[in-house]
């Protein structure tokens, strides 16, 4: 929408300029067109305080810098207006958390104590509202935003922070575990855990370059930036394993640093000792199958524990070939979720799987399917007719390594046999056995009061996990990360998973994405005016939209005015 100006010649031959209210439309051609919503006449009869008004108008509604700057006070200067909503709620959050009590209880009164959980805040509300380096966060406090009790702060004090929030971690993440159960009165009988990678685009580290304080040589410390199994897709770059346990409600509640090469299998015993000591009481954990190895899975049901696990269906087990081949009738569950009961084993030495079945994606997986065998046919073809056709060597060795990426490729090997004189061709038995797949999962658990329609339920709500590894990627910009110190990985990897509690807190209480209310307090200014007398700060007024988000938050809004400075008196001669 925008303001019009067109020019028309009067009968007196006078060229007389005419305003309109107008936005661009795409006409059945596709090609815009511009629509006249009002006609405000001709511009030298304009009534130019009733346009000033409604600009007016359309500052208070959107608030910010220019309504601020619109109603500067007679006598005054406008100064700036850096952001105070984003911080106000964060902060506001933070404190409802309990997480500066928990940092500041920790530090106590020691000497460099002072100030380290507003440091620690500030990196944690830099991370949920402008992600970037801590370096630029010291530009960026003061500068775009107003933090309450710190004005300033260094690179160095960030660095010590820090450090000291990596001593304090467990007792921290702790103590946010139990605040957010009790905020939200979550269900914390139900854990779900997952793992991820992140790299960095470095060199691998030597582990004889690691070095403790006092200068000598660690090497007997695994660093943790290590090559490893890229869930990124990125072998070629050194990296950690992060491991995240969320609630039903998708709400983090303790995370994990491993070396880059760290496997699965291995994590499940710290995961269960560390929960362990937060006295859950009757808790099941959910896992992918990654993670259902039969030490883990017995590990998990030690002192009570229970597990919803899924299981690799081509793991070529015979508990899986078997769960899969008994019949047996299916239950709907939702529109596209059916699920079967089965039982493998006598007695008490029985297990139970749960085979669910979704029809949707049944059907992808045979369109799927059937594009690759058709990609399969069309490249068998190629290389028949250049066997048939080869003349020459080169020729000859150019078909061989065809033949060889066709045999390797890690999708479409599945659906080939080879001949023992090394052809390749369509194993139309293993094409069938993948067809008994289309659409299936199989689950197991050794929880005996939960339905087959709860377990299957239950370990899709796994989602939260990887949705909570995609927004620490992506929305809090987990990486890249250029930290080379393993407790400065680590205490940026702990910064970012405080920011991600503070945001889903925030998405589960208003039902809104972090980016739709993000956008919305970033509209709320702190606003700076100057005068000879002194100066002042006052908060732009808040929408009515704001005002809901603030209620749906459950924070006070921000206060009107802030800082009154009357200016300093001369001291008498």
């Amino acid at each position: 929408m925008y303001l019009r100006a067109t020019v028309r010649r009067t009968k007196r031959g006078e060229l007389v300029r005419y305003l309109q209210l107008a936005h661009n439309e795409r006409n059945e051609r596709g090609v815009p067109v511009a629509r006249v919503i009002h006609n405000f006449g001709r511009e030298d009869r304009l009534d130019r305080e009733a346009l000033v008004r409604l600009v007016g108008s359309i500052q208070r509604f959107l608030g910010g810098v220019e309504t601020l700057r619109a109603g500067t006070p007679e006598g005054f200067e406008f100064v700036a207006a850096p952001e105070s909503g984003g911080p106000h709620a964060v902060g506001q959050l933070w404190a409802q958390l309990g997480i500066g009590k928990a940092i500041s209880r920790v530090a106590g009164q020691g000497r460099g104590r002072w100030g380290v959980e507003r440091a620690i805040f500030t990196m944690v509300c830099q991370r949920c509202l402008e992600p970037a380096s801590k370096l630029e966060a010291t530009r960026w406090l003061g500068r775009d935003v107003v933090l309450e009790g710190i004005e300033s702060v260094s690179d160095d004090e960030l660095y010590r922070a820090m450090d000291f929030l990596l001593a304090c971690a467990e007792r921290v993440q702790e103590s946010v575990f139990f605040s957010v159960a009790h905020l939200l009165n979550l269900e914390v009988d139900v854990i779900f855990f997952d793992t991820t990678s992140t790299y960095f685009e470095v060199d691998v580290d030597d582990p004889s370059d690691e070095q403790d304080v006092d200068g000598e040589v660690a090497a007997e410390r695994e660093p943790l930036r290590r090559l490893g199994h890229s869930k990124d897709h990125r072998p070629d770059l050194p990296q950690v394993v992060i491991g995240l346990a969320v609630t039903r409600e998708g709400i983090p509640v303790r995370v994990w640093i491993w070396p880059g090469n760290a496997n699965d299998q291995t994590l499940v015993e710290q995961v269960k000792a560390d929960l362990a000591g937060w006295r859950l009481g009757r808790a099941i954990y959910v896992v992918d199958s990654g993670f259902s190895g039969r030490d883990n899975l017995r590990r998990l049901r030690s002192a009570g524990g229970h597990y919803i696990a899924g299981l690799k269906l081509r793991s070529g087990m015979p508990e899986t070939e078997q769960a899969l081949s008994r019949q047996g009738r299916y239950r709907v569950v939702k529109d596209n979720l059916r699920v079967k009961e089965v039982r493998v084993g006598d007695g008490e030495a029985a297990v139970r799987y749960v085979v669910c079945h979704n029809p949707a994606e049944a059907e992808r997986d045979r369109a799927r399917r059937q594009q690759r065998i058709e990609r399969i046919e069309a490249e068998l073809a190629r290389l028949k007719s250049q066997r048939e056709q080869a003349k020459m060597t080169a020729e000859l060795e150019a078909h061989s390594r065809g033949e060889c990426a066709l045999r390797d490729h890690p999708t479409l090997s599945r659906y080939l046999r080879q001949s023992p004189s090394g052809r390749l061709s369509l194993d139309r038995a293993k094409i069938a056995a993948e067809q008994r797949l289309d659409g299936k999962y199989l689950l197991t658990t050794s929880d005996p009061s939960l339905s087959a329609e709860d377990v299957a339920l239950g370990y899709k709500q796994l989602l939260e996990a990887e949705r909570s590894f995609r927004d620490l990627k992506g929305t809090l910009l987990l990486r890249p990360v250029f930290h080379r110190k393993d407790e400065r990985i680590r205490a940026h990897v702990l910064i970012c998973f405080l920011a991600l509690v503070l945001v889903r807190l925030a998405e589960t209480r208003t039902g809104e994405t972090w980016r739709t209310i993000r956008a919305e307090l970033g509209q709320i200014r702190h606003g700076h005016f100057r005068s000879s007398e002194g100066d002042f700060t006052q908060t732009s007024e808040l929408t009515a939209t704001q005002r809901d988000l603030h209620t749906a938050l459950g924070i006070p809004e921000p206060p009107r005015f802030g800082r009154i400075s009357p200016a300093a008196t001369p001291a008498p001669l």
